[in-house]
């Protein structure tokens, strides 16, 4: 039976109509004269909730049916498609989850969103923090044990909350927290956004939905091939009720969805169902042509084989996080280097080693010109002892207050240089990428947190703040006397 898809209704059904309604530019291309960016971006394509094209917020025809093929693809209760990207997901997924004041299980290394939902909903956070990968100094799987002690030691805790998979592509294996969680009837929510292509086999990890989390988040538009700010939100049990997730989707998701990105998830989910073997057969062995490839680099180091030999985890290889740390090269300067040089722009670059990200839309000829632009680099590069080259520590800030009770208090501003373990941060503080707080508003900072910074900074690490600030000044709580610890 033929599917109807949207992109199809769009450039088909709508030819001859007249549009007296939004948006403005009305569909007419012959406006490109003046603004030619009209039509290099489809506007033809571009409309709101007419009729024959369903509602977001209340679907029950093409939108419903083509969000039923995407819980069809994914195995799960239900999903949601979201146009807001994953930070929709999150938000939705927690006030959905929980009610104002509870307490959550959170894994510290989540995107900011996360914070930003315990500090709207009112939420009392557990944090803890993940294992440490000693390669690279950055958050690694969860573990089982760690959730296991602290839902005994917290047992008003809501909701657990884990990230996975890392941005470096380390997953963690959820069946067990999964299953101590359910058995105290605690929902586990968790951010997939970096994992939609999991789950498909080829070598890929099982996602976190056929690992039974309750509610689980994609960023369809990181891994599959999808437009940028698309993602989806999957149910997948009744410990979610359908009717408070469904209410907070309407209020945290835009009430004009774009029906460009609603046709890109639609036709994702399409091209998934009809070639995902191909698609997934042609990534496997780009991936597996790759890394036999650079098999000959004495310097750099495909981080993947000495993840794997030191830790006994499952791994996303689409990533690929390549070492400098025994190199004269930091990771800033490597991503310089292919940017400017060879004209390959990477992911994220952090202290010590860069991140790539492969996809679907990768081609042989893409894949080849990136191994040669390392093999070159690999053989140009000095070696370096390891000892001369050191990563930041990660630690949990002492908690002062409330995030949302920082709205109450006064604030001024501070020099980086003059920042003490006495100050109490007003705002948030991030490198971005990826998006994960080195401390919230409310908490203390102390002198590794302080040092870290610095040492972000003189690495060459961009660092953000909510006041956009940063370096040059700090927004810290103005304390009382009878305040200061």
């Amino acid at each position: 039976m033929h599917i109807k898809m949207i992109l199809e209704k769009l450039q088909f059904e709508n030819k001859n109509k007249i549009p007296m309604h939004m948006p403005g530019h009305k569909r007419n291309l012959s406006l490109s004269g003046e603004a030619t960016y009209l039509s290099k971006l489809a506007a033809d394509c571009d409309i709101t909730e007419i009729d024959g094209f369903d509602d977001l917020h209340d679907a029950d025809g093409i939108l419903k049916d083509s969000m039923k093929r995407a819980s069809y693809l994914w195995s799960c209760e239900e999903t949601h498609y979201l146009v807001n990207g994953s930070t929709v997901g999150i938000l939705s997924g927690i006030y959905g989850a929980t009610k104002p004041g509870d307490t959550i299980l959170v894994a510290r290394n989540c995107h900011k969103s996360v914070y930003h939902a315990i500090e709207v909903f009112g939420l009392n956070p557990i944090y803890f923090l993940p294992e440490i990968d000693e390669l690279t100094g950055s958050c690694a799987e969860v573990s089982y044990e760690t959730v296991e002690k602290l839902l005994f030691r917290y047992p008003e805790i809501k909701l657990v909350l884990i990230t996975s998979p890392t941005y470096e592509g380390i997953v963690t294996d959820i069946e067990k927290i999964v299953s101590v969680a359910h058995q105290k009837n605690i929902p586990v929510m968790i951010d997939e956004a970096h994992g939609s292509h999991l789950g498909f086999g080829y070598q890929f990890p099982n996602n976190a939905i056929q690992m039974g989390a309750d509610i689980v988040v994609h960023s369809l538009h990181k891994t599959l091939p999808s437009l940028t700010q698309t993602a989806a939100i999957h149910r997948n049990s009744n410990r979610i009720s359908k009717e408070r997730l469904q209410n907070a989707i309407s209020i945290f998701e835009t009430s004009s969805p774009s029906y460009l990105l609603l046709a890109s998830i639609d036709g994702c989910v399409e091209l998934m169902i009809r070639e995902k073997e191909k698609l997934f057969l042609n990534w496997r062995n780009r991936l597996n042509s790759f890394k036999k490839r650079i098999e000959k680099m004495q310097n750099l180091v495909l981080l993947e084989n000495e993840i794997k030999k030191n830790r006994q985890v499952l791994y996303d290889d689409s990533k690929i996080v390549i070492s400098c740390k025994n190199t004269n090269l930091t990771g800033i300067e490597l991503m310089e280097l292919l940017r400017k040089k060879y004209h390959i722009e990477l992911e994220m670059a952090s202290i010590d080693y860069v991140v790539a990200m492969t996809g679907m839309g990768d081609t042989d000829v893409s894949m080849e010109k990136f191994a040669e632009a390392l093999l070159e680099i690999d053989e140009s590069c000095e070696k370096r002892n390891f000892e001369q080259k050191s990563f930041a520590q990660f630690t949990i800030p002492r908690k002062f207050m409330n995030i949302r009770d920082i709205a109450l208090c006064n604030s001024g501003f501070v020099t980086l240089e003059k920042l003490c373990s006495e100050n109490v941060s007003a705002e948030y503080i991030w490198a971005y990428p990826p998006g994960i707080p080195l401390i919230v508003p409310g908490e203390h900072f102390d002198d590794v947190l302080i040092s870290n910074m610095i040492h972000y900074q003189k690495s060459g690490i961009s660092l953000k703040s909510s006041t956009g600030r940063f370096p040059n000044e700090i927004c810290v709580v103005e304390l009382l006397k009878n305040d200061r610890i």
